[in-house]
């Protein structure tokens, strides 16, 4: 019967089964609908910033807070733009790839910019 049923999006489990409307992995215990697993495979990760506008790429930003950066005495200031983003799949939350000036290539987190 799980033969024809998704494997689990969280552990990769292949004992799924159905109860009720919910598709359910007894390895790990997670509960997902079989309607919201394929809406979410259609489109890619959807990034949003500060404010909960979405982010694409090419975007202009701006911080919208002061960010200490190691090896900088002065940091990036709030209000700093930043142009032409590239949005990536950072490490810890870092998902914006960019080009601050004066400081260089660096990665930010879409949680501390604004769409300008």
């Amino acid at each position: 019967m799980s033969d024809n049923l998704a494997p689990c999006p969280e552990c990769s489990g292949a004992y799924t089964y159905e109860m009720g409307t919910l598709l359910v992995c007894p390895e790990c215990g997670h509960e997902w609908s079989p309607s919201a697993e394929s809406a979410g495979d259609a489109g890619a990760k959807v990034i949003r910033d500060a404010v909960g506008n979405v982010l694409a790429d090419g975007d202009n930003v701006t911080v919208v807070r002061t960010l200490k950066v190691k090896g900088s005495p002065t940091g990036i200031k709030a209000g700093t733009k930043v142009r032409n983003i590239r949005l990536v799949d950072g490490v810890d939350g870092h998902d914006i790839d960019c080009r601050v000036d004066g400081f260089g290539a660096m990665q930010l987190k879409s949680s501390v910019v604004k769409k300008a």
